[in-house]
């Protein structure tokens, strides 16, 4: 029962979807503010990268794992336009 729910733990992503959101929610905010934000989205792309990171590796579904390639694609394309800010 102890090894059951310690592999049920580790395919539970649910904590990295949640912190994902929020690194979101900041994100559309930050994106709000006329003053220089450049390095607070880096800092934001980093985390997001970090959680999809995490849900990847958690990932034991072929429809998750093609979903964590696409928002890599896409945070890829973000980071690039954060750089163009800084």
């Amino acid at each position: 029962a102890q090894e059951i729910a310690f592999i049920a733990e580790r395919l539970d992503i649910a904590e990295e979807v949640a912190r994902l959101k929020t690194h979101l929610a900041a994100t559309r905010e930050i994106l709000g503010r006329s003053e220089a934000v450049g390095r607070q989205l880096g800092f934001l792309g980093q985390e997001m990268l970090r959680e999809i990171n995490t849900i990847g590796s958690k990932a034991n579904d072929a429809a998750i794992t093609h979903a964590v390639i696409a928002m890599k694609g896409e945070l890829e394309k973000f980071r690039e336009q954060v750089e163009n800010l800084e």
